[in-house]
């Protein structure tokens, strides 16, 4: 008994004791880069803490120790959480452990995006990272050194052809645009990269070539960023290409900030296998919200011409007020437009819109019809300003893009596709940095729009500027209108813009909120400072909408001196005759000019006609032939029925086969 009760009261000590030395251990915080299993190289914890990410954001945390562990990871995170490290990290430790490195022309991992800026960004990034890893910083700083020292002269790639790709990352940019495919080649032979990142089209035409190889034991894997407008710009067909080509054995990461329940449904065909999807959302004071907690979102009601007004008054110093804690004007700016030819359009009117406040800003274009070289300078030149700037651009700058520094999106009509919001909106308040997102909307059924965002989880809270007097709308108008008039070339512009904006408001996803037939006609021309309304099927049905301009366009002239010569001398030229069409003129023109859907109909009944003569003929034909002849008619028809039959089972057999690789997300 007294032993008993001696082993009972040591076994208390010691439990004692370990529960003490157990209180008094520290606990580690989740989120430090030293907490990661597997751990992260040391070179890489020093990179991250030298950039400045002390701790990792929550979708970090949650994605690279699985990303990391050989793991598929469908991701769908708040804007601003940090992706773009989320997948990077464990793509350079893959790697970079691999136990099978790439040989010459082999490629190790590959990072799809959308777009040409997001590319270029993600790859920039990458450089930053690369630079604390001394092999692969030494091989991409004797890359630049060659180009700087003989452009025109192939880099050396002794090194590469002896060594390979051992212990370091070669990374290679693809972008359409700037350089020609057979370019891409030539700079992927010479440089020997084993990470590619790129936009599909570019990706593709040099997985294409047979140089390039993505070897089974070799190639580790592939990202999709914005992984769902990936597939809304029509990459789908692309996509499906760049992965057939791809060894299935591999670890794949899907990632973006709205990924729909449609899409996880599909991803099996991308090649994912049991993947780990990761939902990462900010939790508000009542409910969980889709946007980061540093962004406030807001919406203002106003008809088309009031919105620029309110636009100006934002931008002013009194605009400050709606920036809580700050005392300056917006650093960097947003606006959204509808379409591309509108951002060329108000890029011009700005001055009269902004009017004094213009000297305080620089206005920056961007859109997907500028050329390559034209877009890089735009865009670089908005991200590195250190004076306020604007930048007026379409959904092209919607996605993934990181630019420092912006305090204001500016949203002058809502997206077509309803998930582009939030996207938009996550170009402010990023990285903890405090932002506001502005939606403008009309009165009345717009309003609808609102509760609609509430159901999405990214509600919106209203703001009301100052009421513009009629006066200055007045003034307003007359201001951009006098700047029109100057150049024939962009009083065109604002036409087509104006087309462009009435057509994509008929395209709305939620067309029961957003309608063709509540567009506010008269306020809307006048918010294009158009001269005259342009002819539209849209307003077939409405009462001819009055602007009041006294301008005959007649003397409107281009300021491109060929295309006003070439103006002057087709209206020198007489006008022809108005005469009466004859009833065979008349029909001839019907036929020509006539509704495709009427075509389609004529032709279909042609198609009939012929296919009745065609079995007409055929038994004119057997009732002439005798009983021999007929036999091998027969036979004939068994054999060609034979043949199709075997043609149909083979082309089903290819279709099954084709299954196998990425359709794309329905």
């Amino acid at each position: 008994m007294v032993a008993a009760s001696k082993r009972k009261a040591k076994a208390a000590r010691q439990d004692s004791q370990v529960s003490t030395a157990a209180a008094n251990v520290p606990k580690v915080d989740p989120r430090l880069w030293s907490s990661i299993n597997p751990p992260l190289s040391p070179w890489l914890l020093d990179a991250v803490s030298s950039l400045g990410f002390e701790k990792m954001t929550p979708v970090q945390a949650s994605v690279i120790p699985l990303f990391t562990a050989n793991k598929d990871v469908v991701v769908e995170a708040v804007t601003g959480s940090g992706k773009t490290l989320a997948f990077l990290i464990p793509v350079i430790e893959r790697v970079l452990r691999a136990t099978e490195q790439t040989k010459k022309n082999q490629v190790a991992a590959i990072i799809v995006s959308p777009t040409r800026e997001l590319a270029a960004q993600i790859h920039q990034v990458l450089l930053g990272l690369l630079q604390f890893h001394a092999a692969s910083a030494t091989g991409l700083n004797k890359e630049k050194q060659t180009d700087a020292d003989d452009a025109d002269k192939p880099a050396a790639t002794t090194t590469t052809e002896v060594e390979g790709n051992a212990n370091k990352i070669t990374p290679l940019l693809l972008l359409g645009g700037n350089t020609s495919p057979a370019q891409d080649l030539r700079n992927f032979l010479e440089q020997g990269p084993n990470l590619l990142i790129g936009t599909p089209g570019r990706l593709n035409e040099l997985l294409a070539s047979p140089h390039v190889h993505c070897a089974n034991d070799t190639f580790d894997c592939l990202v999709l960023d914005e992984a769902d407008r990936l597939l809304d710009l029509g990459f789908k067909e692309t996509l499906t290409k760049i992965i057939s080509r791809l060894p299935k054995q591999r670890r794949t990461g899907l990632f973006s900030a709205s990924i729909s329940d449609a899409v996880v449904g599909s991803l099996v065909r991308a090649g994912l296998r049991n993947p780990v999807k990761i939902v990462v959302k900010v939790r508000g004071e009542h409910e969980e919200k889709r946007t980061p907690a540093s962004l406030e979102m807001a919406y203002i009601l106003a008809d088309p011409l009031q919105r620029l007004l309110h636009i100006r008054h934002i931008l002013s110093p009194a605009g400050t007020a709606y920036f809580p804690g700050s005392n300056s004007i917006s650093q960097k700016t947003i606006i959204y437009f509808s379409n591309c030819a509108a951002v060329d359009y108000y890029t011009s009117l700005f001055p009269a819109i902004l009017k004094e406040q213009m000297e305080e800003y620089i206005t920056v274009p961007l859109h997907g019809k500028m050329n390559a070289s034209m877009r890089e300078r735009n865009f670089k030149k908005f991200v590195n300003s250190t004076t306020p700037a604007i930048l007026l651009t379409t959904d092209l700058a919607a996605r993934g893009l990181d630019i420092p520094e912006v305090d204001l999106v500016i949203q002058l009509d809502a997206p077509t596709d309803p998930k582009v919001f939030l996207h938009r909106c996550g170009r402010a308040g990023r990285a903890g940095r405090k932002g506001l997102a502005i939606l403008f909307l009309s009165p009345g059924r717009e309003e609808g729009y609102i509760d609609f965002l509430d159901v999405r989880k990214t509600p919106v809270s209203p703001i009301s500027p100052p009421e513009p007097t009629e006066e200055d709308v007045r003034e307003t108008v007359e201001e951009m209108r006098k700047i029109v008039v100057k150049d024939r070339a962009l009083h065109e512009k604002g036409m087509k813009a104006f087309v462009s904006h009435v057509r994509s408001h008929s395209k709305h996803q939620t067309a029961s909120i957003f309608r063709v037939q509540d567009i506010a006609w008269k306020e809307l021309a006048e918010s294009y400072a158009l001269l005259k309304m342009p002819r539209m099927p849209e307003l077939k049905k409405v009462e001819k909408v009055e602007l009041g301009v006294e301008i005959d366009l007649d003397t409107v002239a281009f300021k491109d001196k060929v295309r006003e010569k070439a103006r002057l001398e087709e209206l020198a030229k007489p006008k022809p005759e108005f005469r009466v069409w004859t009833e065979e003129e008349k029909a001839e023109r019907m036929k020509k000019y006539a509704a495709w859907s009427g075509k389609q109909e004529e032709s279909e009944q042609k198609a009939g006609r012929r296919e009745r003569k065609r079995k007409r003929k055929e038994a004119e034909k057997l009732a002439k032939m005798n009983p021999e002849e007929r036999e091998k008619e027969e036979e004939w028809k068994e054999l060609v029925e034979k043949v199709k039959k075997q043609r149909i089972e083979q082309e089903a057999q290819s279709k099954e086969l084709e299954g196998e690789f990425f359709k794309g997300f329905d």
